[in-house]
């Protein structure tokens, strides 16, 4: 190690080529009718293509992309059953059918040609006993403003295309359709406006006779289920937060037509429906008379694989190495679990069980985001979860602290490294504390980083959750203040070198915090909100009533709107933006720019051609890394970075 050298200086092997190389998606995986593992990964390389892959050769040829934009973040965009794989195309949104292991089969439509992307398929379910496919559709064909959400059935025949037969229809959303072993009966979940799924949902059950509510039709009992899943036994399990304000598993009795719970457990066994087809339970099918069940859950920032033996009343919890787990899938004793740790990328492991389903006989992983991010390990910077107190009295909030990491640098003692506060998007998500070499690239270079869980975040149950609703741009902007404070008061801090970034609502808390608070000395908003009332006039039908409930009223959303009070505004603003970006219009970040650059305010802009909402190409996510880093330092830092990077112009300031 050398002499002690200026924090933010430092040279990492971490670069942002590794970063945006390693910026590979799972966005999904399953299993064919012989036990081969498939996958559908996103690759930034091909300018964000999503691929379906068997045993590491891709299946998808190279003129399809496999994706929706149903709720326009998609997700449950593929679906097999035994060698048919049904998917969704992003470019014209059309249904196709693939036959897999066939030379001569390429996929072939089945769902009818509108002459352009306005009919959108996810998250759907074979019916093999009418040879259908049911799915959630999404129809943008009607004049209305709004389209309609309906679940539909599709002919899976080789020779005709018929128009999709409507099954349910009449409520604003719907998801999760899922088909009973025997074919008999259908579970979905179902929603309304002005609720978000994770607000108040309904579980039904239909059959051609009769429909009736499992969950959440008790208008005294506010309750969001979630994740139907039937047993081979015709037993139908989901998820639902009543009662505890924890999402926990339960069965439902249908001869009393009553919920019971599997194991109450002050944690959350699920995460909000943002893209469809969370699977974060399943059920061990195998010898035993009585249900298994393997689970994830989530307490005190870290997730644990469990089991539950429903006739022995028993919960075991099961030791891996992940300490995020995102989905699950079971086959008798295997599972496969997509997770990640903090020395661990996001990963698909192939987990075997012992016979009692109480101990790990053999982990492997299977897939990784970033396959050689292990040759890095004596570099990274090991989150903290710490809890700090906010600016209510006994009430605290959450998030995970990175401190600099280099084995070849120290920084001085008479120097407080630079912060890095990161807001999460949402706001309604979560950040997890597992490795993301984008975060190492900032800590490798002696930078401090925080990652907070600002009230309003998800993964400490309701209560916390709605901490934020009527109250956006106040609590999160006041917890993210009150966190870098905490960490300045704690020594681990430079006060005078506070930085701010996130994406899209994290965005809007980087904006309002710049501008309502004195806290940071910069920011980076990428695709971020700036006009809270111009995002609820044109926002998407799924979040459409979202902001006025997390703002309150009218009124609010022009309070704690940025781009109304560009005055407040004093310090240095980087923007990036993608020009096909459908939830936040690009023309809010612009407005944000000519503003500052009208007062006077060192402020650039970047727009990116082909990109949406979520940075996909590779060339993207390195652009937006290295100009943030050299923003940061030329503007607040006052250190020159060891990195090679030619800076953009930055308005009143070059």
């Amino acid at each position: 190690m050398s002499a002690p050298y200026p924090y933010g200086s430092w040279k990492s092997p971490i670069t942002a080529d590794t970063v945006s190389g390693s910026d590979k998606r799972l966005e999904g995986f399953t299993l064919d009718s012989h036990g081969n593992l498939m996958w559908l990964e996103t690759r930034p390389y091909e300018s964000g293509r999503a691929v379906l892959v068997k045993e590491s050769q891709d299946i998808t040829p190279k003129e399809f992309n496999v994706r929706t934009t149903v709720h326009e973040y998609g997700g449950g965009s593929f679906r097999v059953s035994g060698d048919v794989l049904v998917f969704s195309n992003f470019d014209d949104q059309r249904l196709y059918k693939q036959i897999l292991g066939s030379a001569d089969s390429g996929p072939v439509p089945i769902t009818p040609d509108y002459a352009g992307p306005v009919v959108r398929y996810a998250d759907g379910v074979f019916d093999g006993r009418l040879n259908r496919y049911i799915a959630v559709r999404e129809d943008h064909r009607g004049v209305d403003a709004q389209p309609t959400n309906e679940i539909v059935s599709v002919v899976l025949s080789d020779n005709t295309i018929e128009e999709p037969k409507v099954l349910i229809s009449g409520n604003d959303f719907y998801a999760f359709p899922r088909m009973d072993l025997k074919g008999e009966r259908l579970a979905w979940i179902e929603w309304s406006h002005p609720n978000m799924h994770w607000d108040k949902a309904e579980l039904w059950v239909g059959d051609i006779d009769k429909r009736v509510v499992v969950a959440g039709g008790c208008p005294s009992l506010v309750e969001s289920p979630t994740e139907p899943l039937w047993s081979s036994k015709g037993e139908l399990f989901f998820i639902t937060d009543r009662n505890t304000g924890f999402w926990n598993i339960y069965k439902w009795d249908e001869e009393k037509n009553e919920v019971l719970a599997v194991y109450p457990l002050n944690a959350e066994f699920t995460r909000p429906f943002w893209v469809f087809v969370n699977r974060c339970y399943d059920i061990i099918e195998g010898k035993e008379e009585s249900t298994i069940i393997s689970c994830s859950y989530r307490q005190h920032g870290k997730s644990y694989l469990g089991v539950i033996n429903q006739a022995k009343n028993s919960f075991c919890s099961v030791d891996i190495p992940f300490t995020y787990i995102s989905n699950i899938l079971a086959s008798g004793q295997i599972l496969y679990i997509e997770g990640s740790s903090s020395v661990l990328p996001t990963s698909l492991a192939k987990v075997i069980l012992d016979d009692h389903m109480s101990m790990v006989v053999d982990f492997s992983i299977m897939w990784s985001s970033s396959s050689d991010s292990d040759k890095y390990i004596s570099y990274f910077s090991q989150p903290e979860l710490i809890e700090f107190p906010t600016d209510v009295a006994g009430q605290n909030a959450y998030a995970y602290f990175y401190p600099p990491c280099n084995p070849d640098y120290k920084g001085s003692q008479e120097e407080k490294p630079p912060l890095l506060l990161e807001s999460h998007g949402g706001p309604t998500d979560e950040t997890h504390g597992t490795l993301n070499l984008s975060i190492q690239y900032w800590t490798t270079r002696g930078w401090a980083f925080v990652d907070v869980n600002y009230g309003g975040s998800t993964g400490y149950g309701r209560a916390y959750r709605e901490r934020l609703l009527g109250k956006w741009g106040i609590v999160d902007v006041n917890d993210c203040c009150s966190c870098a404070k905490y960490l300045v008061d704690a020594g681990k801090a430079d006060g005078k070198r506070l930085c701010v970034t996130g994406c899209s609502a994290g965005g809007y808390t980087t904006l309002a915090s710049l501008c309502f608070r004195d806290t940071f000395k910069a920011g980076a908003s990428l695709f971020g909100i700036a006009d809270l009332k111009s995002l609820s006039d044109q926002m998407h039908k799924f979040e459409s009533h979202y902001i006025i409930n997390l703002a309150g009223n009218e009124i609010a959303l022009n309070e704690r709107s940025p781009i109304n009070f560009v005055d407040r505004f004093s310090c240095p603003i980087i923007l990036f933006h993608g020009l096909e970006d459908t939830v936040v219009q690009p023309e809010q970040a612009r407005k944000i720019h000519q503003a500052l650059k009208k007062k006077g305010l060192p402020v650039a802009l970047v727009e990116y051609e082909g990109e949406s909402h979520g940075f996909r190409k590779a060339e993207s996510i390195k652009f937006t890394l290295e100009q943030q880093m050299v923003f940061f330092a030329r503007t607040v830092g006052h250190f020159a970075v060891a990195d090679d990077i030619t800076p953009i112009c930055i308005e009143n300031f070059d």
